[in-house]
């Protein structure tokens, strides 16, 4: 990307992204000027609705002119949750080039659009020499809508100066979304990681979109913009117009269902920003509860129905992938734990969903899995007894047996129930979204075609290395593309609440599937 790399192999994330700025932004100083990227808010929606812009960002681009914004279209609409998915939502966009006043329409019906919520822009600017392209600004959209209904379906359409979504021949650009519920009610979500562009990835997409889930969670590894994925400013292949065609590909998603990511290793860009997440924060507007806005943009939680969900960064604490090690301090591990004491005591709550990149329990023989994951957080998911927790990184479908202190407290076959409450913690890697695949060092054994084993060699990322281990936590091992589907069913006070949560492939059969039960509160 732009470091040597005898460098880079000596530089943090923040140094890298120091160096690339004092090699870069002189000549682009000297070409163009400074923009502030800062609000453009107002509106109103129902009864004190606003649209609410991120803090301001400066970045540095070449000064660029709107051109006429009836020609101009805008793509890849992607939803979010904001801190509480009953009342909030934010819609993002982009636009391939500069436009005029950016706006959301939005109405109970498709054809009473009349309130206006006018849009923030974050422009993100890539100068020649910093990946594969050259010179390249983007334009990413984003409105932040507050004091909706819950449980309501709304239709939008995005807009500007030029181009507006409510004129009878836009109409077919228009998109819906419904807010979260105000009480317990069944909902499906979706899982997977490692998705990147590829026609794999499409072929995901549209079954998602046919499970008509209320959200869906992304476990990093987002587009592969940069697909070296050491976080090094040396590595090659950077490419941000990776993102629009990703964006473009997602929209027949995410312009409908909240797509909630995560970071993982391949979205550390370094040349925007210390930590390198930067860039995600011009193309994403995620829920802003997490224990540090700044270096860690990709931690949040939120609650959907009787489910809580938590997002991690666990690039703060890899081993393998150090570029970003030590980035919160200590800070997340702290929050999570208080996030997961607070989920456990509220009586509204009763599942608890953790998800997030790199894998607590895989024998991929890519990645494997990652130790320091098992330090910091593994303890805290049995300590809480946290119902599922979802990972990417190793491409791939692998499920675990029902674990607690690295050992195997109950063989959950195909079909089982697990406990948390007294058991443990299942773990699954669903990171098969659309990358190519890896490989495993035992058997696939997935629904239909059972292979047990009694233990499976793989590895564990240490600090210093790799340490090998045999294992026999392994229990269903699928090579080829899939994703997770998860129906959460409430129950009254005392009966069980159950997760059944199902593998599925790309074909659309099911490769496995599995119940997580506790006592509704």
């Amino acid at each position: 990307m732009g470091v040597p790399q005898h460098l880079a192999e000596r530089m943090s994330m923040a140094e890298q992204h120091e160096y690339l700025r004092a090699r870069f932004s002189r000549r682009t100083m000297i070409r163009g000027g400074a923009v502030t990227l800062g609000a453009v808010a107002g509106g109103a929606f129902v009864p004190g609705a606003t649209a609410q812009a991120a803090v301001p960002t400066q970045l540095t681009a070449p000064a660029t002119e709107a051109v006429d914004g009836a020609l101009v279209a805008p793509f890849g609409r992607h939803l979010a949750y904001g801190n509480d998915p009953r009342t909030q939502m934010t819609i993002s966009w982009q636009v391939p080039v500069a436009v005029k006043k950016p706006f959301v329409r939005i109405g109970a019906h498709p054809w009473d659009l009349s309130r206006r919520i006018e849009a923030e822009v974050r422009t993100l600017y890539t100068p020649a020499g910093v990946g594969a392209s050259g010179d390249r600004t983007q334009y990413y959209v984003h409105a932040q809508l507050t004091h909706l209904r819950p449980g309501r379906t709304y239709y939008y359409g995005v807009g500007h100066q030029g181009f507006d979504p409510a004129a009878p021949h836009l109409l077919g650009t228009l998109g819906t979304f419904t807010t979260a519920p105000a009480h317990k009610r069944p909902f499906t979500f979706t899982a997977f990681g490692d998705q990147g562009v590829s026609y794999h990835a499409l072929a995901n997409d549209s079954l998602i979109l046919g499970q008509n889930p209320a959200f869906h969670l992304h476990a990093g590894d987002i587009a592969y913009g940069d697909p070296a994925g050491q976080g090094k400013a040396s590595d090659t292949g950077f490419d941000s117009r990776t993102w629009d065609q990703f964006l473009a590909q997602t929209e027949s998603v995410a312009k409908s269902v909240p797509w909630m990511v995560s970071y993982g290793n391949h979205d550390m860009e370094a040349w925007y920003s210390p930590n390198g997440y930067g860039g995600e924060e011009a193309r994403f507007t995620l829920p802003d509860n997490g224990p540090d806005r700044k270096h860690l943009p990709g931690v949040y939680s939120f609650v959907h129905g009787n489910t809580a969900v938590i997002s991690l960064d666990p690039n703060d604490i890899s081993f393998e992938i150090p570029a970003n090690l030590g980035l919160s301090g200590g800070t997340q591990t702290k929050w999570l734990e208080a996030r997961l004491k607070r989920f456990r005591a509220a009586e509204d709550i009763d599942f608890v969903v953790v998800f997030f990149h790199h894998c607590a329990y895989c024998t991929s023989t890519g990645h494997a899995s990652e130790g320091g994951v098992r330090e910091e957080w593994v303890p805290l998911f049995e300590k809480y007894t946290v119902d599922l927790v979802i990972n990417g990184h190793n491409h791939q479908y692998e499920r675990t047996d029902v674990i607690k202190a690295g050992a195997v407290t109950k063989k959950l076959p195909i079909g089982g129930t697990a406990y948390p409450e007294s058991e443990g913690v299942v773990y699954v890697t669903a990171g098969a979204a659309g990358r190519s695949l890896y490989a495993f060092s035992a058997p696939d054994s997935y629904e239909g075609h059972e292979h047990e084993v009694d233990s499976v060699a793989s590895f564990v990322n240490v600090e210093g290395g790799k340490r090998n281990e045999t294992v026999t936590w392994s229990r269903v091992r699928y090579l080829d593309y899939s994703f997770l589907r998860v129906d959460v069913n409430p129950a009254p006070k005392g009966r069980h609440a159950t997760l059944k949560v199902q593998g599925i492939a790309e074909t659309g059969d099911r490769i496995d599937h599995f119940t997580v039960a506790r006592r509704a509160k």
